[in-house]
């Protein structure tokens, strides 16, 4: 499997729950900060609910 690196770039202030939650489950609590994760159905499907708050580092 392909690893992705995912850079959260804007605030979780005033997000709703699941969406804070969903941040946390990718390992990102704090701004600019870069995780690698795995290309799984499972990841894609958490990169597509916050993908308004993150970017995806090449």
């Amino acid at each position: 499997m392909a690893t992705i690196k995912i850079k959260q770039t804007k605030s979780r202030i005033k997000c709703p729950a699941v969406q804070k939650k969903t941040l946390d489950a990718l390992g990102l609590k704090k701004l600019n900060r870069v995780k690698e994760h795995e290309a799984t159905p499972q990841i894609l499907g958490m990169i597509e609910k916050v993908k308004h708050l993150i970017t995806i580092v090449e």
